[in-house]
């Protein structure tokens, strides 16, 4: 086969591994896997053709994702464009560098640098973008606990680096003009890691837990007014579903903005949920749009059986100008409260952790189809801090989730007027060392990238690597 056929058969592999193992429903195992056709060309091409494979390679790989994003209601239409595209582009750059240092004979620092440089990148997006980041590689790999487990320690950040370093490895050790020695050690070190993942298992969670429960309609009515025939309608029936519970549950959690409040109208929705909370005794967690003499808030109503109820204010609207942001965290019996997009930021669930919170309640709202990514995005936060989820999304995926990412009980809205998840969670530990020294990993990859940028950029010297790999 020529150099073209072989390059072309390397980007639909990759395109084709990307497609099945990223996205809205990733098959984790080919996430793995998805970069390697890519990076086993590189080294042997042009740096033009290597450049242009992977980023046709990633781009083709996105499809299934293209229309959510150009439809999403919560990512402008430019910003879509910039993330589809800007994630193909920065697939390319990291495949060039592998490609440079590779043939510069630096195959270790290529291994390390290119996924340095991807996870790097992704970290900067997350602090500019409005919306954050979510449906990145570490995504992929939320329904694998021996994986995630990492993200105590390193953030997220370590899952994302490690996903694609694997792939790099593989081939550094495989490139052209390799010794044998070399490939073996490589490959070895590779099998380690991977058989780590894979065999070593996941401790049990012991100490105090709580029966939670999530009641979450099938379409989202998005901020009912309560002094409305219709929101009074609606509390019925959030009460009629509470009624229903099966004995034992200490706390139940609704949608994010499931009714609008004010001042005049906020005590007729306390006053109903206090009464079915202390019927129950249990704690009902409600999403409302309160407006306040501070603002409109969107928020997480907490109404316990008996006392004042408690509320969390948003932090984190996107590109949202009506409502106002929340700046304090909220808590209560070392439970914590959250809403919807603040998942995916670091803050506040890194506060939350470090305060030692082992259970975080999360009114959400989704959009059908990203309501599998969004859910794990908020378990990875649970993993990374040291405390248990309660994910309740109208249009989405009601999810109870361990502090080791473990899933305890889930389902997907739609195919019932309520869909109600109940289960036992035990409280994570809290306090992770991510939770205490924060993006450490992301500014080391930094470091690394930088590295492997400076390598690269030096003028290259003749070796076997050069002069005999061959050219498309």
């Amino acid at each position: 086969m020529t150099k073209l056929g072989w390059a072309i058969v390397a980007t639909a592999a990759s395109a084709v591994l990307f497609f099945f193992g990223t996205g809205l429903d990733p098959l984790p195992e080919l996430a793995w896997l998805a970069p390697l056709p890519i990076l086993l060309l590189a080294p042997r091409v042009r740096g033009a053709a290597a450049l242009a494979c992977a980023f046709v390679a990633y781009l083709a790989g996105s499809a299934g994702s293209w229309s959510y994003f150009w439809h999403s209601l919560s990512i402008p239409r430019p910003a879509a464009l910039g993330i589809l595209g800007g994630s193909a582009l920065l697939f390319a750059v990291c495949a060039g560098l592998f490609r440079s240092l590779v043939r510069r004979d630096h195959a270790l620092l290529a291994a390390f640098a290119a996924p340095a440089l991807w996870t790097v990148a992704l970290y900067v997006v997350s602090l500019l973008n409005p919306t954050g980041v979510m449906g990145t590689l570490m995504t992929t790999q939320a329904d694998r606990p021996s994986v995630l487990r990492i993200a105590a320690v390193t953030g997220g950040w370590g899952v994302e680096f490690l996903v694609l370093f694997v792939p790099a490895a593989v081939a550094a050790a495989l490139a052209p003009g390799r010794r044998a020695r070399s490939r073996a050690s490589g490959l070895v070190a590779v099998a380690a890691v991977l058989g780590a993942l894979t065999f070593v298992s996941v401790p049990p969670l012991t100490g105090p837990s709580a029966r939670v429960a999530l009641i979450a309609p099938a379409q989202n009515r998005w901020a009912v007014d309560v002094a409305t025939p219709d929101g009074q309608a609606l509390i019925r029936s959030y009460v009629d579903q509470i009624g229903r519970l099966p004995g034992g549950v200490q706390a139940v959690v609704l949608p994010e903005a499931a009714f609008a409040v004010d001042q005049t109208s906020r005590p007729r929705l306390v006053e109903a949920f206090t009464d079915v909370a202390r019927t129950r005794n249990l704690d009902v967690v409600t999403g409302v749009l309160d407006t306040t003499p501070d603002g409109r808030f969107n928020a997480a109503l907490a109404v316990p059986p008996s006392g004042a109820p408690v509320e969390y204010r948003k932090w984190h609207n996107g590109d949202s100008n009506h409502l106002a942001s929340g700046t304090e965290l909220a808590r209560f019996a070392g439970i914590g409260l959250m809403v919807c997009m603040d998942v995916n930021f670091a803050d506040p669930s890194r506060e939350y952790g470090e305060a030692g919170t082992g259970l975080v309640l999360i009114p959400a709202s989704d959009e059908d189809v990203d309501g599998w990514t969004h859910s794990r995005t908020a378990l990875i936060r649970g993993v990374e801090n040291g405390f248990s989820v309660a994910w309740s999304a109208a249009r989405g995926t009601p999810t109870l989730a361990d502090a080791h990412g473990r899933v305890l009980a889930e389902t997907h809205t739609g195919d019932r007027a309520f869909s109600v998840v109940v289960a036992e969670v035990p409280f994570g530990p809290g306090k992770t060392p991510y939770a205490r020294f924060g993006d450490w990993f992301a500014w080391l990859c930094g470091l690394v990238a930088l590295a492997g940028i400076v390598t690269a950029s030096r003028r290259p010297s003749l070796s076997p690597v050069t002069t005999n790999a061959g050219q498309l």
